[in-house]
């Protein structure tokens, strides 16, 4: 007997039935994500909660940028990259990107998830391996799903495990790759780049850096994680980027060798098939980048702000993790405990993010607080002292 089909009356489920104790299974371990819509003026809420890591988002010359390139080009980019999904902008964007971190090429894409897959999926052919960093975002470990490549997860940040991984793999049956966040945005701990990036030379294996949390924040004037550790324009890295965190925009872009660029533009399925970045998106990013070269001093301020968060949450006795970047991460005891303790913080004035499995690998709740470049010292203490307050006992 078919097993869709109920036990009782034997007559047919509905095709979605399934959907109704998935959603008790969710309530029942305090899991229940639910959309909430933000207002144009933030509410009067401090935001400690967004990616905007540089508080360029609003900035008048990053939202005239928007504005001027949809004027120019449209609200939208009309279709795929090879078809009319390309202006000018988006070249102009490209080579300034490659210019300021350092390599040769850049290519746009709509969103830095579909710059991961491409990037993965593309450079991980049939025969080749795979090595992923257990913390990895959930973009780059569905593009290791998706590659013909075989994929081995090794611990959290150990270059001794990455080589030992390297040292089994035959590389006559093809390639190995090592990709890995830069920053890691669950703890905003950072990669040990350039010790990976010796482990893969020791097996001529390639590295994919996605640096999403890094670009605006870490290496000289806000150039990466990946600049910071000698491997900017290196032809054994690649990088990839969101446009959505320090650049106060939406995109993303992958930053390599030419003919690595070259080869996305022919084969990477999420840059063929996808329609290209809107013009609006394009125009904010590029404005954003040009602020950032003439203001290099906001990467400093989110790294300062990160710092002073960190010691005063520490010192309340908080268990917080000690940032690499603009993340701080503050432990909470249950995903239930976490979900009450941002929702008391909401309720004081103060915006943060709550991440709880499967959003977390390691299965410890916690709040996640962004440390912006145009926070104050007083914002910081009243952050720190409503957090502080709320927080679960």
């Amino acid at each position: 007997m078919s097993t869709n089909r109920h036990p009782v009356t034997g007559a047919p489920r509905a095709p979605f039935d399934w959907l109704d104790e998935q959603a008790g299974l969710r309530a029942d371990a305090g899991l229940v994500r639910t959309l909430r819509p933000r207002p144009a003026d933030a509410g009067g809420l401090l935001d400690l909660a967004s990616n905007d890591y540089l508080g360029l988002t609003r900035h008048p010359e990053v939202t005239e940028g928007a504005a001027a390139a949809a004027r120019r080009w449209g609200g939208g980019a009309t279709g795929s990259r090879l078809v009319t999904g390309s202006t000018e902008l988006h070249a102009e964007l490209e080579r300034e990107l490659a210019d300021f971190c350092g390599f040769e090429a850049a290519l746009v894409f709509s969103s830095g998830y579909a710059a991961n897959l491409a990037a993965v999926t593309a450079l991980a052919p049939h025969g080749s391996l795979i090595v992923s960093d257990a913390g990895n975002h959930a973009s780059l470990i569905d593009g290791c799903r998706l590659a013909r490549a075989a994929t081995q997860v090794v611990p959290h940040s150990d270059p001794d495990a990455v080589r030992k991984t390297l040292a089994a793999h035959d590389g006559r049956e093809g390639p190995a790759v090592l990709v890995s966040d830069s920053v890691f945005s669950v703890d905003g701990d950072a990669a040990p780049l350039a010790e990976l990036a010796h482990v893969c030379r020791e097996f001529g294996a390639g590295l994919i850096i996605d640096d999403a949390h890094g670009l605006g924040v870490l290496g000289d004037g806000g150039r990466g994680a990946p600049h910071a550790a000698g491997l900017a324009g290196a032809a054994d890295t690649v990088v990839t980027l969101t446009l959505s965190k320090s650049l106060g925009s939406q995109g993303g872009a992958v930053l390599g060798p030419a003919k690595v660029v070259d080869h996305l533009v022919n084969a990477a399925r999420t840059f063929i098939f996808d329609t290209g970045l809107a013009p609006a998106a394009a125009g904010a990013a590029l404005a954003a980048l040009r602020l950032l070269r003439r203001e290099p001093e906001r990467a400093a301020r989110a790294r300062q702000v990160a710092g002073e968060l960190h010691r005063r949450l520490t010192a309340e006795g908080l268990s917080a993790v000690r940032p690499d970047a603009a993340v701080v991460s503050v432990r909470a005891p249950a995903p239930e405990a976490a979900v009450r303790w941002a929702a008391d913080c909401r309720g004081a004035g103060i915006a943060v993010g709550c991440f709880r499995p499967p959003s977390v690998p390691d299965g410890i709740s916690r709040l996640r607080l962004t440390a912006r470049a145009d926070l104050t010292d007083d914002q910081i203490a009243d952050a720190v002292r409503v957090i502080s307050r709320t927080a679960p006992r």
